[in-house]
C-alpha cells in the first residue's frame, strides 16, 4: 500500500485567469480613481464581488498585491551598485531620484497610494536595496563634506526619500508636466542633502529614450568648487 501524499492540484485555469483578470482590473481603476471601490473592480473584471473573495480576503489584498507587483518592477529597473560606483555622491542620488521619477511618473497615482498606509511598509521592504543605496550615498557625501553633516546617513536617507515622495504628491495634485518633475526631484533630493538648488541642476542626469538608466553626469557638487 503506498503511503505517498497525493498529487497537489494545479489552479484551475479559469481561476488563474480570474485572478489575473482582478489585479489587471485594479491597476487600471486605481490608475483613475485611488478609492475605486471593489465592486467597480470586479464589475470591471467580469465578476461578482462574492468572486473576489475566493482570490483575496480583502480589498487591501487585492492592491496589495498590485502595488507589490508595481514596486518590484520599479526595482528591476533602478540602476545598479556598478553603475553608481564610480559617480560622485551628489550624482548618485541623482540618477537614483530621476531614474525612480521616470519609472512612476506615468502611473502617479498607483505610486502614491503604494507610499502610503496600508502599504508602506510591505512597498519599504522590496525597496531595501535601492535605500541602501541612497544611505550609502548620503554616507559618502557627509564623509567627503558635499552633503549636509547635522545628521547620520541613515536619518539624512530618510528625509531624501521623503523630499522625493513630497515632489511625487504634489506633480499627482497639480499635474506637473514630466520634464518639470525630472527637475523638481533632482532639486529637491540634493536639496535636502544639503546642495545648493543651483548646484543640484548641474548633478541633473541627463534622460534617456531606452531601457536603461539615466545617463550621470561625471563631475558632483564638491568636483566644481
Amino acid at each position: 500500500m503506498s503511503n505517498s501524499a497525493p498529487p497537489v492540484r494545479a489552479p484551475r485555469r479559469d481561476a488563474t485567469a480570474n485572478r489575473a483578470a482582478l489585479v489587471e482590473a485594479a491597476k487600471t481603476l486605481l490608475q483613475r480613481d485611488q478609492d475605486a471601490s471593489l465592486e467597480a473592480i470586479a464589475a470591471a473584471a467580469g465578476l461578482s464581488r462574492r468572486a473576489v473573495y475566493g482570490h483575496f480576503p480583502s480589498r487591501d489584498d487585492l492592491v496589495r498585491e498590485v502595488v507589490t507587483a508595481g514596486a518590484q518592477r520599479v526595482l528591476g529597473a533602478m540602476p545598479s551598485t556598478a553603475d553608481l560606483v564610480d559617480l560622485p555622491p551628489a550624482s548618485r542620488l541623482a540618477v537614483i531620484a530621476v531614474t525612480l521619477w521616470s519609472e512612476v511618473t506615468h502611473v502617479r497615482s498607483m505610486a502614491r497610494i503604494a507610499v502610503h498606509e496600508p502599504f508602506v511598509a510591505t512597498v519599504a521592504a522590496v525597496f531595501e536595496p535601492l535605500r541602501a543605496q541612497v544611505r550609502e550615498a548620503c554616507a559618502l557625501g557627509i564623509a567627503d563634506g558635499s552633503m549636509r553633516d547635522d545628521v547620520d546617513a541613515a536619518t539624512l536617507g530618510r528625509l531624501v526619500e521623503g523630499a522625493c515622495l513630497a515632489v511625487l504628491d504634489e506633480a499627482t495634485r497639480s499635474g506637473t508636466p514630466d520634464d518639470a518633475g525630472h527637475r523638481m526631484v533632482v532639486v529637491s533630493a540634493l536639496g535636502m542633502a544639503g546642495v545648493d538648488w543651483r548646484t543640484a541642476l548641474l548633478a541633473e542626469p541627463t534622460v534617456t529614450t531606452t531601457d536603461t538608466a539615466p545617463a550621470a553626469h561625471r563631475t558632483g557638487p564638491e568636483d566644481r568648487a
